[in-house]
């Protein structure tokens, strides 16, 4: 029986979620997120504090790092060589996602998950892995917020004692959080959380499992088509607007003919991150029941492309049939060589073009966000419909996801302005102020025009003008 299964408290505690996160045990399955913008105060502070202990332990085992509070590893010092390559090896390294839902059990994914203090030794990792390292992390928080920023996190071989190791990464720990104290009044805010941009996903025991079902007619054709195209071991190109679902599209159609394959799903790098994005695809394509979902091809950089049109296509001499699916704006903007691997276009009409879609997918974000069905009201549902939807289903989820977190019930008062508004021209501060008090006061529960004129302190003529002017649609 597994260490962790067998363990009380917290690490068994970690096991159970790792399990129930679908984390593979076998191995790491590699979540590239890509390096960040490292103008935090968290950052500065724990660089300088790490930088300093690495001084003093230059010619030890051992490998510090920062991690975000997300598990993204942000650096990584160590003067063992040996050590480096093989983290490397199980994508311990900055840019790639780590915390308990990616990686399952670890020092820095238990420290993060229960802001505590953390030691995982040798076999209590729940990846295999990672069975060769002692890990001990520690959460760093806002000394002013209380937030959590990150961990600390210090990593050796199996063999080393863990006391230690905690012991160090809880005095750098410690020394981050004084250092950040002592300069918050010139703090710099944190990163803005950035997009998985090499994902590996363990392959799904059923068939089109987390799928919204019923959608529209244009939807179900150009799925059956991706479907058909995946399953004759076509390459297959999604095209159409940004945001309008062409990636989930894809994945689904892969997930529903090869319900058992890992997809490896990427989207293209920062400039800095290139080499290393590349880096991954080698050893990831060699593995068996593997499919490719490369998301917007068209933003490629040359070398990129080029570079990714031969991998995949030795890939598919080698293992003829690999499932491999595109994602783009339009066919003649996808660099040409992969352009030349494309066998089936299939085109993704934006969200505006099937209003039926919007309440199907709607009630999927709600149950994504909270767990259970929410009742959406007669005239939410109205102007959600009535929506033109320019940034297509994105937007849809982030206006949607918003609205349930703040109500049981979804109405029309728990929608921002942008969805009442089908004006096309772009307004200055001072217009998007003006309408979205307008919007606030039509909306509240029973309001009439005359209220809101009353409220606001105008004529009802200049409530109709400006309705008129910001082409407000606010149903009743």
């Amino acid at each position: 029986m597994p260490v962790g299964a067998r363990a009380g408290g917290r690490l068994a505690a970690s096991w159970r979620r790792s399990t129930e996160y679908g984390v593979r045990t076998e191995a790491v399955e590699p979540v590239f997120s890509g390096t960040r913008e490292q103008g935090s105060l968290f950052f500065e502070c724990g660089r300088e504090v790490l930088t300093d202990l690495h001084r003093t332990l230059v010619d030890e085992p051992v490998s510090l790092m920062l991690t975000d509070a997300d598990g993204l590893v942000l650096n990584r010092l160590s003067g063992d060589t040996s050590l480096l390559r093989s983290l490397d090896g199980v994508h311990l390294a900055p840019g790639f996602a780590f915390s308990e839902r990616e990686a399952g059990t670890s020092g820095l994914g238990l420290a993060l998950a229960d802001r505590l203090p953390s030691v995982v030794r040798a076999h209590e990792h729940y990846s295999t892995s990672l069975a060769g390292y002692t890990c001990a992390a520690v959460p760093v928080l806002d000394p002013v917020s209380g937030r959590l920023e990150g961990s600390v996190n210090i990593t050796t071989w199996a063999e080393q004692p863990g006391n230690l190791l905690l012991a160090l990464a809880q005095s750098a720990a410690g020394a981050t959080s004084a250092l950040m104290l002592a300069r918050s009044r010139g703090r710099s805010p944190r990163p803005a959380p950035r997009g998985e941009v090499f994902h590996v996903q363990p392959g799904s025991l059923e068939p089109g499992s987390g799928t919204v079902q019923e959608l529209s007619a244009a939807w179900r054709d150009a799925s059956r088509r991706s479907e058909d195209a995946v399953r004759g071991g076509r390459v297959v190109l999604a095209v159409g607007e940004g945001g309008s679902g062409r990636s989930t599209l894809l994945a689904q159609a892969v997930r529903r003919v090869r319900p058992r394959d890992r997809i490896l799903s990427a989207s293209p790098p920062a400039p800095q991150d290139l080499d290393a994005w590349l880096a991954l695809w080698s050893p990831e394509l060699g593995k068996a029941d593997t499919a490719v979902v490369v998301c917007e091809v068209d933003a490629l950089p040359a070398r990129a492309a080029e570079e990714l049109r031969c991998l995949l296509a030795a890939a598919r001499a080698a293992r003829p049939g690999l499932p491999v699916v595109l994602t783009a704006g339009d066919l003649a903007e996808v660099p040409a060589g992969l352009g030349a691997l494309v066998d089936t276009v299939v085109a993704v009409p934006p969200l505006r073009d099937r209003p039926g879609d919007v309440l199907p997918l709607a009630q999927h974000v709600v149950r994504q966000t909270r767990g259970r069905d929410l009742d959406i009201t007669a005239a939410a549902g109205r102007a959600l419909e009535s929506c033109p939807w320019p940034g297509n289903v994105d937007q849809l989820h982030r206006v949607v996801r918003r609205a349930a977190l703040q109500a049981d019930r979804i109405d029309v008062r728990h929608l921002p302005s942008e969805v009442f508004s089908a004006a096309t021209h772009r307004l200055t501060r001072l217009e998007a102020l003006e309408r979205d008090e307008i919007v606030r006061v039509l909306t509240a529960p029973g309001a009439t025009v005359k209220q809101a004129a009353a409220e606001l302190g105008v004529s009802r003529a200049t409530i109709y003008r400006k309705v008129a002017q910001y082409d407000l649609r606010i149903p009743r």
